[in-house]
């Protein structure tokens, strides 16, 4: 046999070969659909948009979405992300940390002023600190690449099972509690949190919590004597097992702290238990406020 006969019958390339990730199957139609604007929406329910620069992690992300059930619109550069955010107003964005424009972390900050969607960072970088400045941002989770495919379908599972609160609903005033709905408002303290309207109010003002920040506060507030582990708080809050990592709980729950102005130390609404988790203050000023 000579070297012409075996460079033919030599396997191809995978367009993604990366350990625990399938090959990328049907790149070719995925962006003809794409460029052509026909997508068939009859069968997605949820809208995603996916900002990635690599061209066949971004079709790869595209073709597992598509796979869950979403209408899926990809951009390659942070500002035509944005532009799609906008438009498409989408329950779910997987967002690129390292961009040809605007950092991943710039991308989250901008698109958290207008949109309540999931988001879903990815990076390539092994820092722990790109990963909690993500968490920090507006980020609701983060992946590390290579990942794998069942992960990723995992927990975007597990966020389309918590509710999606509008952006509607939080330019409206809160409305009058009557008898009939007081059961539904919480307060300790000065502050109120309204579980159906998902709306939280301290002295008055309206709190822009995340949707992990309210859930947070929320569990927190069904078990005002109980203390919750942070384990319990990523199957309660997270919906599934495969949150390990608490970095999540801590650095959600710390920014929830800060927009409540409470003290890490001595909480009014929220308490540390040092080596297990947290437990809800009792919502009365400390010593020195």
């Amino acid at each position: 046999m000579n070297r012409r006969q075996r460079d033919q019958i030599a396997p191809t390339k995978p367009v993604y070969a990366c350990p625990a990730v399938p090959r990328v199957r049907n790149i070719a139609n995925l962006r003809i659909c794409e460029r052509s604007g026909v997508r068939d929406v009859s069968e997605h329910d949820r809208d995603a948009v996916v900002i990635e620069d690599d061209p066949d992690v971004r079709a790869l992300l595209v073709e597992l979405l598509q796979q869950s059930g979403f209408a899926v619109t990809d951009c390659s550069a942070g500002a035509d992300g944005l532009r799609a955010v906008r438009e498409r107003d989408p329950d779910l964005v997987t967002l690129d940390l390292n961009l040809p424009d605007l950092d991943g972390i710039e991308v989250c900050r901008r698109l958290r002023e207008s949109s309540e969607a999931y988001v879903i960072m990815l990076t390539a970088r092994p820092d722990e600190i790109d990963r909690l400045v993500g968490l920090e941002t507006g980020a609701d989770d983060y992946l590390t690449k290579p990942f794998s495919p069942r992960e990723l379908r995992a927990r975007v599972a597990a966020m389309m099972r918590r509710p999606r609160r509008r952006n509607t609903a939080a330019t409206a005033p809160p409305p009058a509690a009557s008898a009939q709905d007081q059961s539904e408002i919480m307060r300790l303290g000065e502050l109120e949190v309204d579980l159906e309207g998902r709306l939280a109010h301290l002295s008055g003002s309206e709190l822009p919590l995340t949707r992990i920040e309210f859930d947070l506060l929320a569990t927190l507030l069904s078990g005002p004597r109980r203390v919750w582990p942070r384990e319990t708080l990523l199957r309660t809050v997270w919906g599934t097992e495969w949150a390990g990592d608490g970095h999540l709980v801590e650095v959600h729950m710390g920014n929830l702290r800060r927009k409540l102005g409470d003290d890490p130390r001595n909480g009014r609404y929220i308490r540390t238990v040092r080596g297990v988790g947290y437990r809800l203050g009792t919502g009365a000023a400390t010593e020195g406020e």
